[in-house]
């Protein structure tokens, strides 16, 4: 696989806009969209939408708590529900605020997995039980993996969850929903981790007989790993090129050193349960050559500022876990050290040329706006239909209405009986 990587990074560049050619100079996203007065409007119009969804969202799943004494399988098929509105949400916000294209490809191993829609979106044919995993570029990578699961067949955006760092679970409103959500929190320290990661895991691999469970009986599963631990930046290439010759191993130029003992342990446990590690390497347009993407694309440059990546680029293979060798925790790190490698070869190819080197097969002759043909997907992150954003909003308002019902019918019979006497 290495060998083929090299031989891609030598090809010539894909013709065509932004493929290839130079970038140009200053902030990728180019300049400054947005004034200060209407920056402070999108910012103020950004948190209006979020919170409400998010309060709207929590208050759903407050109030579904009941089922989880009364019908455990009903419970987790209406968190799905739940998670799914966020899903809604993330896609949302992007659409709106900060719209980017997106070019999805993939290698052979993903042969006939990305399709595209008449309408432009695309559609992936994913398994509903996958482990995910990805290099961490910047701080909002995860909202292109929820909005990934979004676009599968069957849609994955209730089965996603998140392994992310405990600080977060203690967020008011937000922190509430993600444990609800079942994410995995981790302090970083492997020997308090496991237990807590063993126990989600183990629930993970429960067999339900719910609404929202797979044909086996298992409920769909998109479980998101970033092995870096954390984004790639100056500080963090940093330290991990400080480890690699601490170690004697050979460093990266685009990825940090991938931690193994955690997606060691997760794929020990899943074992039998998962078939396949749905690889992605994911790249922004316009970064030049040791610039870092946390700096260019901050929350306030792509929602506030108007300057979202000229593109999000998603290349994506296939891995089987039963070619890996999980009976070894060194064999393991050296299985994935190897993986990473491969990927920043062609994270390598993507600065070069702007874009991925990719497998025809892998997206079915998808044929691009304007009739251009290219090895990748070009669609961008938005809803299939705009009303699904009322879906947001139903469970609450279906419970508001019920509350007057009976708000109502129960007035009517104290009316009725002081009129008795």
């Amino acid at each position: 696989m290495e060998t083929e990587l090299r031989q891609r990074v030598k090809s010539p560049p894909i013709s065509g806009i932004a493929l290839g050619e130079e970038e140009p100079k200053g902030h990728p996203g180019g300049d400054i969209k947005h004034g200060a007065a209407a920056q402070i409007l999108r910012l103020l119009l950004f948190i209006i939408y979020f919170n409400t969804c998010c309060c709207s969202i929590v208050a759903t799943q407050f109030f579904g708590v009941p089922l989880y004494w009364l019908n455990r399988d009903l419970y987790y098929a209406y968190i799905a529900l739940t998670k799914q509105s966020f899903g809604i949400v993330v896609t949302t916000l992007t659409q709106w605020w900060a719209p980017t294209p997106v070019r999805v490809s993939g290698d052979a191993s993903v042969a006939g997995q990305i399709k595209k829609t008449k309408d432009g979106r695309v559609e992936l044919d994913f398994p509903e039980r996958v482990v995910l995993i990805g290099n961490h570029q910047i701080y909002s990578d995860w909202l292109y993996f929820w909005w990934a699961a979004y676009t599968n067949t069957p849609p994955m955006h209730g089965h996603i969850y998140i392994i992310l760092k405990e600080s977060l679970k203690w967020v008011p409103v937000i922190g509430w929903g993600m444990m609800f959500y079942g994410f995995i929190f981790m302090s970083r320290k492997m020997a308090t981790d496991q237990p807590r990661l063993a126990h989600r895991l183990q629930k993970l691999k429960t067999v339900h007989a719910g609404p929202m469970s797979g044909t086996s009986g298992l409920d769909p599963m998109w479980l998101l790993l970033f092995p870096e631990g954390t984004n790639l930046s100056a500080n963090t290439r940093k330290k991990s090129a400080a480890w690699a010759e601490k170690q004697g191993i050979k460093d990266f130029q685009h990825v940090l050193l991938p931690r193994s003992t955690g997606t060691f342990f997760c794929l020990n446990e899943l074992k039998g349960t998962v078939d396949y590690v749905y690889d992605c390497t994911v790249a922004y347009g316009g970064i030049p050559r040791g610039e870092y993407g946390q700096d260019l694309f901050s929350l306030r440059s792509m929602y506030f500022q108007g300057r979202p990546p000229p593109s999000v680029n998603m290349h994506w293979r296939r891995l089987a876990i039963a070619d890996m060798p999980l009976d070894d925790p060194e064999k393991f790190e050296l299985w994935l050290r190897e993986r990473w490698h491969e990927k920043d070869l062609l994270l390598e190819h993507f600065v070069e040329h702007g874009s991925f080197p990719s497998d025809k097969a892998a997206i079915n002759g998808a044929v691009n706006e304007g009739g251009a043909k290219h090895d990748f997907v070009e669609t961008e992150v938005k809803l299939g239909h705009w009303y699904e954003v009322f879906n947001i909003f139903i469970m609450l308002a279906t419970f508001a209405l019920i509350a007057n019902m009976l708000a109502r019918i129960w007035s009517k019979s104290l009316w009725g009986r002081s009129s008795l006497f």
